[in-house]
């Protein structure tokens, strides 16, 4: 399955700049008022009440932004283009341009993302993407037959989300995180390559 076509972000606006920040800000600072969070990225309240004029619609309106973001990231990555190897290597590096949503994520994610139920369909069709480019590295033979695709899926997600989080408490260098989620999927290749 691919990625359903979307429309550009509004990430590319000057006024939407401040995301990743704002994304990080109400991560380490879960309390803040409006006011607070503005001071914290550098932007007034008034700019940051245009942008939602609640807390609740701050956050709702960052995680839909966060999945068109991931969406984007998916499909830059061109997952059908070049070797499944190659893509996997685009692919972390699309996810690692801004990790602050993903550590935003990991504080706001709930299951029923995924549900079929949910209005917003972003999330189920990163995921399913993402199964689609692992079966595909199945089938070329270069991931493991006896790991699913959706399992493959779990672990990038997982991998990933685990050592963006090791990183920001100061647990693994900054410039190591590539390379540590890179060793870590090593174990999806039919023929891990030595690292």
């Amino acid at each position: 399955m691919s990625v359903t076509e979307q429309s550009p972000t509004e990430y590319d606006d000057m006024e939407f700049r401040f995301l990743p920040a704002l994304a990080l800000a109400l991560v380490n600072q879960p309390r803040a008022t409006l006011q607070e969070l503005a001071n914290s990225i550098g932007v007034s309240k008034a700019t940051l009440y245009r942008f939602c004029p609640s807390k609740k619609q701050l956050i709702d309106r960052l995680i839909s932004h966060v999945a068109l973001y991931y969406i984007n990231a998916i499909k830059r990555a061109e997952l059908d283009k070049g070797s499944p190897q190659e893509a996997l290597s685009r692919l972390i590096n699309a996810y690692l341009t801004n990790k602050e949503f993903g550590i935003f994520m990991m504080h706001n994610w709930r299951p029923d993302y995924l549900d079929e139920s949910h209005p917003d369909k972003s999330w189920i069709n990163g995921q399913d993407a993402l199964d689609a480019f692992f079966l595909r590295g199945q089938k070329e033979g270069a991931f493991r037959l006896d790991i699913s695709a959706a399992a493959m899926t779990e672990l990038f997600y997982n991998i990933l989300a685990g050592l963006i989080d090791a990183e920001r408490r100061g647990r693994i260098p900054r410039n190591s995180l590539y390379q540590l989620i890179e060793l870590s999927l090593n174990s999806c290749l039919s023929q891990p390559s030595k690292t």
